[in-house]
């Protein structure tokens, strides 16, 4: 499906080419889970703490209590504090089928890598800066990170096989029980729980909030935050005939044509915003839904006054029927200086090779100017301070999971049409259950595959109490971390947002 690979493609960083085997072929031998503990000490917040790493693995199984996956986290847990009722954040990535190290040394973990804050720069080759994240939540909340099976070191086991995994609903089946697991073992049931995730990441953490209400273990939530948000499709997914994507796009073009100077020049961002907001409800969304029933002056209104927003030019833009696909839009807005701009980040450009393809062709800038630092770091982190030795790779993106993943809302079986992936709804319902759950949405206004846009004409709709949403925007993109200005904001506002809930 187009749709789906297209995010699969700009949202995972990295593609591997072959696959799992769809079963495991040899007899399972009951053995212990794996675990890797180190002790460590930092400063977070201005405060001096103990802490252990837990690098180790979960066996999960099925309702027979025959194992089918080995799923691996890490654990950062607060020494010498009462653990009952310490809160305890679950932090995942998106994809599907990416772990969690973008999160981990991106922005959440006790060190983080660095690469050019201002998009410029493209992380080369090693080595990378890696630092201390003073910025870190421990002081606050202990950390778990989550390598969905198929990612990082998780994979299949036992009598398991791709399928009992790779799916919406799958997926969120093996997470919810793998947090419930932790939060067993660890003695967390009486402890305030978060979950931060971060593109699909988002789309996981609304399911998995649902699922949690049921299965006869009932774990309410007191908080989810959303970096990147993608719980409706609809609205992140730029192809023909999808008028959504069209009304929701239009304001990051906008305000990444003024990043780059091709348009709202003299005006503020916000402002700049704001007209681009309003155009779009207001004059775009009649003519989208309008057609052909327009005349052809209608047309060139509407078309210069996307020119003015896009900074393309009008007979293009006439030419693509007013509708501007984003792939398109990357490749034309510099294509005159022979650029490209970024997809997770369209303050990245680079120099493309073929100066009149249709789209980009050397794939995301985004991408591949950060990309080596953080696979690079991570692996030697692993090894040296967390001391993890074990025989097969850390895979940052599940191993030829794109083409094998069930979408279906539905259990097998059932009837069902395709229809835009959504998990909007069974986010709405959780928070109608539980009444005292907060949800934070943060946006990057340059992220051209999950629009700020969308965020907000997702959660203005699906009947969410508007009260226990709050919206947060950052002058980056979808990993809004990258830049050191958004980091510093983002982990203000997390920080804020969780405390809130903690008081």
């Amino acid at each position: 499906m187009k749709k789906i690979s297209i995010l699969f493609a700009c949202l995972l960083l990295s593609v591997v080419s072959f696959s799992q085997e769809e079963k495991s072929e040899t007899k399972w031998v009951p053995r212990d889970p794996q675990k890797f503990e180190t002790s460590h000490s930092g400063t977070f917040n201005g405060q001096k703490i103990s802490y252990k790493a837990v690098v180790g693995e979960t066996f999960l199984k099925n309702s027979k209590g025959e194992v089918t996956g080995a799923l691996w986290s890490t654990s950062y847990i607060r020494d010498g504090v009462d653990t009952s009722k310490r809160p305890v954040l679950f932090i995942f990535n998106g994809g599907p089928g990416s772990a969690s190290i973008w999160l981990h040394i991106g922005f959440f973990g006790p060190k983080v890598v660095k690469t050019d804050s201002e998009a410029k720069v493209d992380d080369g080759a090693a080595p990378y800066r890696f630092v201390d994240n003073t910025q870190a939540l421990l002081d606050i909340t202990d950390l778990v990170f989550i390598d969905p099976i198929g990612t990082g070191f998780s994979q299949i086991e036992g009598v398991g096989k791709t399928s009992d995994f790779w799916g919406l609903n799958e997926d969120a089946a093996s997470i919810a029980q793998f947090m419930r697991i932790w939060v067993t073992q660890n003695g967390r049931w009486q402890a305030p729980k978060f979950m931060a995730g971060e593109s699909f990441g988002t789309t996981r953490a609304a399911k998995v909030a649902q699922v949690l209400e049921g299965g006869g273990q009932n774990m309410a939530l007191n908080g989810i935050v959303l970096i990147s948000q993608a719980l409706d499709y609809a609205g992140s997914s730029s192809w023909e005939d999808n008028l959504t994507s069209f009304f929701t796009y239009l304001p990051s073009q906008a305000v990444t044509a003024w990043y780059h100077g091709k348009a709202g020049k003299g005006k503020s961002l916000e402002a700049f915003v704001q007209e681009a907001r309003d155009f779009a409800y207001g004059e775009y969304l009649t003519s989208l839904f309008l057609g052909e029933k327009q005349t052809q002056t209608q047309k060139e209104v509407i078309a210069a006054k996307l020119a003015y927003f896009t900074g393309l030019d009008k007979t293009y833009i006439l030419r693509s029927d007013n509708q501007i696909l984003m792939h398109r839009f990357k490749k034309e807005l510099l294509r005159e200086e022979g650029k490209a701009i970024g997809t997770l980040d369209g303050r990245y450009l680079a120099l493309e090779t073929d100066q009149v393809a249709e789209g980009p062709v050397l794939g995301d800038p985004a991408s591949y100017m950060t990309s080596s630092a953080y696979t690079a770091v991570f692996n030697d982190y692993l090894m040296r301070n967390l001391k993890v030795n074990i025989d097969r790779p850390y895979f940052t993106s599940a191993v030829g999971m794109g083409g094998n993943w069930n979408w279906k809302p539905v259990p097998d079986g059932a009837y069902w049409e395709p229809s835009y992936v959504s998990t909007a709804r069974a986010l709405s319902e959780a928070m109608h259950r539980n009444t005292q759950m907060k949800v934070m949405v943060a946006n990057g206004y340059y992220d051209l595959i999950t629009p700020f846009f969308d965020a907000e004409y997702t959660f203005a709709r699906h009947d969410f109490p508007q009260d226990r949403i709050h919206m947060t925007y950052y002058e980056a993109g979808h990993m809004m971390y990258n830049r050191q200005e958004d980091f510093d904001a983002l982990a203000k506002d997390i920080r804020e947002f969780l405390e809130g809930m903690l008081k």
